[in-house]
């Protein structure tokens, strides 16, 4: 029997050349159900965080660092989503869901690079919260502009170099026959376990970057905020108290439904996991 085309051979080898995405559902009705619904959701995550990046440039009041790094989160979010949503949204259209290997591996990679820059960048602006409250006569002398900018340079490199050393071995994989992958996207979760060779390696790096990079990352964010808090008691004033707190609640409710929605999805036991 010939090679089917989502594989190529190399030699006495046959390789995996296309990925099929079951996508959410393989129900065409239900599919032009939610065809509508994501694409609303994601043009509202385009309009609102363009709307506020446009909004904390032109507005003076806002020139501070806790909205840049805001802006600059939006920016992250703005990339990730597109990363993801638009694939998902043509997948609702088709028949065939196949992405090729070489795609496949572009996207989880730009994926995995704005989801670690979002971490790192959340861990940052704990901790400018954390010396806007405990250090406010020092603010900004400390939060200078150029800090700022060096920060969110290493926000990016840092989730550029993250993302490179664990998607590089799990793309050089040998994927020899299976190919389906139970996801909307590029998951690498569902990829490692397609691959007919050892995966040990890339499940120990990938492992070792939830740890140090998304833990690491929660528990220096807790960590801030127990010193925020502290910093917060020591103030006599009711009124600054609630001040303080207020300024917080935005970073806050970012850093909820970041590690929420992930903590949720993968930190359940395997035996329980169900696709629907």
């Amino acid at each position: 029997m010939a090679p089917s085309r989502s594989m190529e051979v190399s030699g006495n080898h046959t390789s995996v050349a296309m990925f099929v995405l079951l996508g959410l559902s393989d129900e065409k009705e239900l599919q032009l159900i939610l065809f509508p619904v994501f694409l609303v959701i994601y043009l509202v995550t385009l309009i609102w965080n363009m709307g506020l990046i446009i909004l904390i440039r032109i507005d003076s009041h806002l020139n501070t660092p806790m909205y840049f790094f805001l802006s600059f989160l939006s920016f992250t979010d703005i990339c990730y989503s597109s990363t993801i949503s638009p694939r998902m949204l043509s997948d609702f259209l088709k028949d065939k869901k196949t992405i090729s290997f070489l795609a496949c591996a572009t996207q989880y990679f730009l994926g995995a690079w704005m989801s670690l820059a979002e971490c790192c960048l959340l861990v940052i602006m704990a901790c400018d919260r954390y010396v806007a409250i405990g250090s406010p006569l020092q603010y900004s002398a400390i939060m200078v502009p150029s800090i700022c900018w060096k920060m969110v340079a290493g926000v990016c490199g840092g989730g550029f170099l993250s993302s490179l050393v664990h998607t590089v071995p799990c793309f050089n994989l040998y994927y020899c026959g299976p190919n389906i992958i139970q996801h909307f996207f590029c998951n690498t979760l569902q990829i490692i376990s397609l691959s007919c060779s050892n995966p040990f390696i890339s499940q120990m790096i990938l492992f070792l970057e939830a740890i140090f990079v998304g833990l690491g990352s929660l528990l220096v964010i807790l960590l801030s905020y127990g010193f925020i808090v502290a910093s917060i008691l020591k103030i006599s004033s009711t009124k600054c108290c609630a001040k303080a707190f207020n300024t917080c609640a935005s970073h806050l409710a970012a850093v909820a439904l970041f590690y929420g929605t992930a903590l949720s999805v993968y930190m359940h036991p395997s035996s329980s996991h169900s696709m629907k």
